[in-house]
């Protein structure tokens, strides 16, 4: 064998293997990195007022993707901490894809948390996201739709008290289904990935 006919077979060799190690690699599913629902599950529908005295109502939303999070503005550190991560994602997201998505606040402190008051909060962090608030009776029928615990911790901080809760940001998908869940502490880089690919598979 001669040594042109070697390096031949060598580099036809070389580029076979580079075909098949790309076909597997582009042929693995997705793997989410936060908490992936399969089969979807339908999200449970609410309204609630906003600020301005409209209606906000989950069902309405369809055409996006609606990051659902619930927390309340005296949260000392992992409410912020969270907004501030969802700004990050839709950073990264850029901006034909943040278009898609819709950030909501849920609060989980309707005695301190008025509508004007949770408005002016997370919209500090995004003036697109949206923070609502309800009487007690609304909003327990809403936490316990989506399993959310929340527990007053009374006499805990210079604001009086501290609210314990569930601190998953919950992904509805433009069909009303609950898809996905992040975590807390789950980076903005890692959640931009996953929604990146729930907006190109609908």
């Amino acid at each position: 064998m001669t040594k042109i006919l070697f390096r031949q077979l060598l580099i036809g060799l070389m580029v076979g293997i580079i075909l098949v190690a790309g076909f597997y690699f582009f042929a693995q599913p997705y793997t989410y990195q936060g908490s992936f629902i399969e089969p979807p599950l339908p999200a449970a529908d609410f309204s609630l007022s906003r600020s301005d005295g409209t209606i906000f109502r989950l069902s309405d939303q369809q055409d996006k993707l609606v990051l659902l999070y619930f927390g309340y503005t005296a949260c000392p550190d992992v409410c912020p901490t969270t907004l501030y991560d969802l700004t990050k994602v839709k950073t990264r997201l850029g901006e034909e894809d943040a278009s898609k998505i819709q950030v909501v606040m849920v609060t989980v402190d309707p005695e301190r948390d008025t509508s004007d008051l949770l408005e002016k909060y997370v919209t500090a962090f995004d003036p697109l996201f949206i923070g609502l608030s309800g009487s007690m009776e609304e909003l327990e029928s809403i936490w316990s739709s989506y399993g959310v615990y929340r527990k007053r911790q009374d006499n805990t901080g210079a604001t009086g008290y501290l609210v314990d809760h569930t601190a998953r940001v919950y992904v509805v998908d433009a069909n009303g289904n609950l898809r996905l869940t992040f975590p807390f502490g789950m980076t903005a880089e890692a959640m931009a990935d996953d929604l990146v690919h729930l907006i190109e598979s609908k």
